[in-house]
């Protein structure tokens, strides 16, 4: 299963200009601008947080598992943040997302107001010049967070701007356990609290470019999201009977009672079927094409891409692994944080025969698309 949370609110930061609010700009930045001399070097992070009271309520009855690394029935946590043209990265480099101590507001401000908007979040305050609450005692301090073992997760980059899927399961259980208050997270290249220019990432004259990605107030469909994944595939066939090793090898998938529209919000149960694509002759009451019998174990999945521009929004892997009962596979979905108005393409996996000379790991992507509405 995979759950989708929007953030609720986020903003970047920027040390140039220390008070500077930017909570509804459309992009957020981890910028790095370094002067011809390298005398000077500026940079900004970004402040995101994500509302964890469903989550939270849907692990005490059951709904998610407890968040685990290295449990397959545990819940697993990704911070989802999507690039808007990246510039200038000419060498590999990682961001990192630490838990913030402390709370903040999200504030009014764009990067471009003039004269700058001063009330909510900046590099200097937590909330605005005139409540005047600072990060932390020295003025120009860029924000304060946790650090430490389980307080800190990174990504990389390889010369190239791409999307960001960075796991952040420790951060989050240390928040769903009452470890830490969540004020949510601190995303940023390496340096120090105050930023003191030393040889970190932030702080050193490389040049490592300037990483964009859309904010909550984008009016595309990338804003940033926390994505939950956990293996939710039952496994009770019944009288069912498998397809065997040949029917595998040369087989069709179809759904049945796929329906053109979905409500966003609703929770649904998709059917899938796989046959042998010319099925034996045999005398009997019942068609031999309508005999169900069912995938392989553990080895079944599907994936779900958007139509138009077959960005993936749920990849295969053990969060999207098929299940079964006594009438054949299926698998459940949330649609909480799918985009409305959107259509969607449903594909299919199916490994048989794993780490065999038999093996054969077969795609099936028919077109079974659906839309999610309002």
């Amino acid at each position: 299963m995979h759950y989708f949370e929007f953030s609720n609110k986020d903003t970047t930061i920027y040390e140039q200009s220390s008070s500077l609010n930017a909570g509804l700009d459309e992009i957020l930045e981890i910028r790095k601008d370094v002067s011809q001399t390298g005398a000077t070097v500026d940079v900004s992070r970004i402040l995101i947080k994500f509302n964890l009271g469903y989550i939270s309520s849907s692990i005490v009855s059951g709904l998610i598992p407890e968040p685990s690394k290295t449990t397959r029935r545990g819940s697993r946590y990704y911070l989802n943040l999507y690039d808007a043209k990246s510039t200038g990265l000419a060498v590999s480099q990682s961001i990192y997302a630490n838990p913030i101590s402390g709370s903040w507001t999200m504030g009014g401000g764009h990067s471009y107001d003039n004269p700058i908007t001063k009330e909510g979040a900046s590099w200097t305050y937590r909330h605005g010049e005139t409540d005047g609450g600072l990060w932390t005692a020295v003025s120009a301090s860029g924000g304060q967070w946790y650090s430490g073992s389980g307080f800190q997760e990174h990504f990389g980059f390889d010369h190239k701007t791409t999307d960001v899927r960075m796991e952040v399961t420790d951060i989050v259980n240390n928040w769903l356990s009452g470890s830490i208050p969540n004020e949510g997270f601190m995303v940023k290249r390496s340096g120090s609290v105050g930023n003191a220019h030393t040889g970190s990432d932030e702080g050193s004259t490389e040049r490592y470019g300037n990483l964009t990605f859309f904010s909550s107030d984008t009016h595309t469909k990338y804003p940033p999201t926390l994505e939950v994944v956990w293996d939710d595939s039952k496994w009770n066939t019944g009288s069912l009977s498998a397809l065997s090793q040949t029917n595998l090898e040369d087989m069709v998938v179809y759904m049945k009672g796929l329906r053109p529209e979905y409500k966003e919000k609703s929770k649904t149960r998709f059917r899938v079927v796989g046959r042998e694509r010319f099925p034996d002759k045999t005398y009997s009451t019942t068609p031999s094409n309508l005999t169900v019998k069912y995938l392989p174990s553990g080895s079944s999945y599907y994936s779900i891409t958007d139509a138009e521009t077959e960005d993936v929004v749920v990849p295969y892997g053990t969060g999207s692994l098929l299940s079964c009962d006594s009438t054949g596979n299926y698998f459940n979905l949330w649609l909480d944080g799918y985009q409305p108005e959107r259509y969607y393409t449903l594909k299919y996996r199916v490994v048989s025969g794993s780490g065999t000379v038999d093996e054969t790991d077969q795609y099936f992507e028919e077109g079974f698309t659906f839309k999610v509405t309002l």
